[in-house]
């Protein structure tokens, strides 16, 4: 029987719901995060980057935590990442205090730190909770990418950095990953096109996007690949095809496209703070066929 992962195999990085004026929708959160949870999911990520992290507060962030903390049964797993140390280490403290039960800590972004910068960020934002610390490796939105070595080296030298959202995109350096960690140090995909072919590598579950819309597939794709039916989570796989293309690109970039679904599905969600820029249109249209081509309508 394959064991299952630290915070299971399926987990929603969750959109952030706003109200129509725009304001933090405690209520729409929480209800989002238990429909989740029925959904199947194992964890929710609050506040990364599909939860529009850059446009909220960290009160706001620390706010959202607790709801949904208090509310669900599964791994909530908390954003607190910044490219400001000090910035990192004070929200990763709120968050623990507010109800987490994991960090998730993203590459500091814009400032292009060395790796041995980026070593000593890290170690820092992990001394400053008991909670396990998942990095987040995105270099297209970092512009840094978090080295195997590194990461190693955290691993071996930091008790609680337990893994990685991995949204690199480099399968190889993946595997180099793979083999060469610790026991315990454990690999999600960060990339819901590239999961299957990173479980593949090694990767023991997903921080997943179009899980708001396709939890109940996602599940099934784990569990066939981890039984041993290859093909029938290839099967699954080639299934969510059109909601890979459908959850982001450069006229409707994530979580726009999400945001749109869950108002098709009748869901808390609002529209995306700016920058993001506005929901284009016949976006929702495309959701529904999106939906159709699952079969859900």
């Amino acid at each position: 029987m394959t064991t299952q992962p630290r915070f299971g195999r399926v987990i929603t990085a969750m959109i952030t719901p706003f109200t129509d004026d725009g304001a933090l929708d405690l209520d729409g959160a929480v209800e989002l995060a238990r429909w989740l949870v029925d959904q199947g999911n194992d964890g929710l990520v609050l506040a990364g980057t599909t939860g529009e992290s850059p446009t909220l507060t960290h009160d706001e962030q620390i706010a959202l935590v607790e709801a949904v903390a208090g509310a669900v049964d599964c791994h909530v797993i908390a954003g607190a990442g910044s490219n400001d140390t000090v910035a990192a280490v004070e929200l990763t403290e709120r968050c623990t205090a507010a109800g987490a039960d994991a960090i998730l800590t993203v590459t500091p972004y814009y400032n292009r730190p060395s790796q041995a910068g980026l070593f000593e960020h890290f170690r820092a934002v992990a001394g400053a909770t008991d909670l396990p610390v998942m990095l987040y490796d995105i270099p297209p939105r970092s512009n840094r990418k978090i080295e195997t070595a590194t990461m190693l080296r955290l691993a071996d030298e930091v008790a609680n950095v337990v893994g990685v959202k991995d949204a690199a995109g480099d399968l190889a350096e993946t595997a180099r990953l793979v083999a060469a960690a610790p026991e315990g140090f454990e690999v999600y995909s960060g990339e819901d096109a590239l999961t299957l072919a990173l479980l593949a590598l090694g990767a023991v579950g997903v921080v997943s996007v179009a899980s708001h819309w396709a939890t109940p597939e996602t599940v099934a794709m784990m569990d066939a690949f981890f039984s041993g039916d290859v093909a029938g989570a290839t099967a699954v796989n080639q299934r969510l095809l059109e909601s890979w293309d459908f959850e982001s690109g450069d006229l409707k970039p994530n979580p726009i496209p999400t945001k749109a679904m869950m108002k098709v599905l009748g869901l808390p969600g609002g529209d995306c703070r700016l920058p993001m820029g506005p929901e284009p249109e016949g976006l929702q249209d495309l959701a529904r066929r999106v939906l159709v081509g699952l079969g859900r309508a």
